[in-house]
């Protein structure tokens, strides 16, 4: 049953996640307040006085009005979504093209377009029903009325649309709403992941009869239903492995998983556990923080391009990774759940912090290199990261600084340059065995 159920499940997954998801609902709602003016019309005698004195003498001849409406509505949606392509040309110019599709399908922009759609919709089903019974006047010339109010409350969008797609490509607003949105996905999984049955393993993982299950999908496997991972494997008394970390592609036939039990799976029991995994197409930071963290990491590398050559930004995407990243030194995420009696039952991959420090800042520092304020970038954020480490993971920091010290030292041929570095190197409060100045290019 949970197999037949899952794939509508994923579908409505898949639509809110979707550009069309609020004007869709919106379209519905504009569709259903034009039906209640068009098919249950309220007669003149039961309206209060003040009403019937707005009643228009013949609203059956407000044709051309609405039709004047109707045009300057989709005029006015046609124009405004062409400036959010431009506005998402220079975007995909500036930042990464991951962050293209976020722009556009923000709730914002989808709130504006729907009612840009209902509006028009409402207009147009008003044009398609013009006669009007005898003594209804008043119903539908409030319903003319509030098609009026609609394309003025339609303009207030549109100065509020025009401003917040301008601000939304501002370098400030990208880095923001990134950190923002990885911080939020990092606190759910820490908020999904308590209680004793989340562990983190401290011992090997067992080696007995592994029974491979393969993909019958390629895509992006973002997440999966641990707990009902969890039932399964109780219920045949045995361990399931993820052979792969949330947000890799995977090709169909792939073995992604296997089942440690004594005996193999039925085949049903293998489609019931590939219905628990969630394939997202691209990269989802609601499910995957770590996408934000290297999305972050892009969009200061396009900034480091020699097209933009624009250090501030990257610099400004290295002061939102140290905090996430001093987040996540402060709380490692599980790797294991357990059952109630005590018996490990999931297990997956999860990338350790020494190999995500590694995918964030040593991009960065090859590309940036150039620019000693860049190294020297990565050199403060690793020493404010040494006061939260612990001694694994400091030692992990202090590899990193090393290989900075030896970048700064050289590219800084210059003795001035030299000098300005020097001064900086073990400034501040940190942790790090940092020289007190640059060693020779040679010994470098």
């Amino acid at each position: 049953m949970s197999v037949l159920l899952s794939w509508p499940v994923h579908l409505l997954k898949a639509y809110r996640q979707s550009i069309a998801y609020l004007p869709s609902l919106l379209a519905m709602a504009y569709a259903l307040l034009s039906l209640i003016a068009l098919l249950l019309p309220i007669s003149d005698d039961r309206l209060p006085t003040l009403l019937t004195l707005l009643g228009l003498e013949a609203p059956e001849k407000t044709g051309a009005l609405l039709a004047a409406l109707l045009g300057g509505m989709i005029s006015l949606m046609v124009f405004s979504f062409s400036m959010v392509m431009s506005v998402l040309s220079q975007a995909g110019g500036q930042f990464s093209h991951k962050l293209v599709f976020g722009l556009i399908s923000e709730r914002p922009h989808q709130w504006v377009l729907g009612h840009y759609l209902g509006t028009i919709l409402f207009i147009l089903m008003l044009l398609m029903v013009p006669d009007v019974a005898e003594g209804q006047a008043t119903w539908r010339s409030l319903a003319i009325y509030l098609a009026c109010a609609m394309v003025i409350h339609c303009l207030a969008l549109f100065v509020y649309f025009i401003h917040n797609a301008s601000q939304s490509i501002q370098v400030d607003a990208v880095a923001a709403d990134l950190h923002q949105s990885t911080l939020a996905s990092l606190q759910a999984l820490q908020s999904r992941q308590q209680g004793k049955e989340w562990r983190i393993l401290a011992v090997a993982r067992s080696s007995g009869r592994q029974h491979a299950i393969h993909a019958h999908r390629a895509g992006y496997l973002q997440n999966a239903d641990l707990s009902a991972l969890a039932k399964l494997a109780r219920r045949v008394d045995g361990v399931v492995h993820l052979h792969f970390r949330f947000g890799d592609y995977v090709v169909e036939g792939l073995p992604i998983l296997s089942l440690e039990a004594a005996a193999a799976p039925e085949a049903s029991w293998c489609d019931e556990v590939r219905a628990t995994l969630t394939y997202v197409e691209g990269e989802s930071i609601t499910e995957h923080h770590v996408f934000g963290m290297t999305q972050l990491m892009e969009v200061a590398l396009k900034a480091l391009s020699p097209g933009i050559n624009d250090p501030g930004t990257a610099r400004l995407c290295l002061h939102r990774l140290t905090d996430l990243l001093r987040r996540r030194l402060e709380w490692r995420p599980c790797d294991a759940l357990f059952d109630q009696e005590g018996t490990c039952r999931v297990t997956w991959q999860v990338e350790d912090f020494e190999s995500l420090l590694y995918r964030l800042f040593q991009p960065i520092l090859r590309y940036g290199k150039e620019d000693l304020s860049i190294g020297l970038g990565v050199l403060k954020a690793l020493k404010t990261l040494s006061l939260f480490a612990e001694q694994e993971d400091l030692e992990t920091l202090q590899a990193h600084a090393d290989r900075v010290v030896e970048t700064l030292s050289r590219e800084a041929s210059h003795p001035l340059d030299r000098r300005f570095v020097s001064a900086r190197l073990d400034d501040g409060l940190h942790r790090l065995r940092l020289p007190a100045a640059l060693p020779d290019r040679q010994e470098a």
